[in-house]
């Protein structure tokens, strides 16, 4: 089940940057199966050669199926200012995929649970891939999609660069129309596992 890449210069270093605000956080490490086997440093699985750990992306789409894209900061560690499905990131310890999603949804872009009834894991899958000099993502991640009724929304600006809705169809049968996006890796999995 896992796609790999080969690695580019992915640097070691991980908690040992007790500056970085990811070596302040921890994930939850899985094997293949999403089991969990503990936590580990955020900043450590995502340098090196990464450790397998849990993590998410969530799709919002309004009523007429367009998806909501949002770019991500261009302070970000890995893949600044690469367009995302809506959000991604790491249940902590103990939180559920869908709790993860609705806090993080309501922190970078406003989106509050009121907006949307039917958040609902449709897939999981695992990957990896590397960033060059940065770092890597090796995640077993869910993907959880939503409908927005109410497309309100307030991005923080230190985690979201734009926003931007596409027609969902569109984007994944012609994701060359978008190449000037450049998407985010574990997005166009999630598009492409969508049948």
């Amino acid at each position: 089940m896992s796609s790999e890449e080969t690695p580019g210069a992915a640097e070691s270093g991980g908690a040992d940057d007790p500056e970085h605000e990811n070596a302040r956080q921890a994930v939850v490490r899985v094997d293949a199966d999403d089991e969990e086997l503990g936590t580990v440093n955020r900043l450590d699985a995502h340098t090196g050669d990464g450790i397998r750990h849990r993590a998410f992306t969530s799709l919002l789409f309004d009523e007429d199926d367009n998806i909501l894209l949002a770019q991500r900061s261009p302070d970000k560690r890995l893949w600044d200012t690469y367009w995302d499905g809506t959000v991604a990131s790491h249940p902590v310890q103990g939180q559920s995929q869908e709790d993860a999603t609705r806090q993080r949804l309501e922190e970078e872009l406003g989106v509050t649970p009121d907006q949307y009834d039917d958040l609902r894991v449709t897939d999981r899958f695992e990957y990896k891939r590397y960033y060059p000099t940065e770092g890597v993502e090796w995640e077993v991640c869910a993907v959880l999609q939503a409908t927005l009724t109410d497309r309100s929304l307030d991005p923080d600006p230190d985690e979201v660069a734009g926003i931007m809705w596409v027609p969902y169809e569109r984007l994944r049968e012609n994701p060359r129309w978008y190449r000037q996006l450049r998407l985010c890796p574990w997005f166009e999995i999630a598009m492409r596992r969508d049948d």
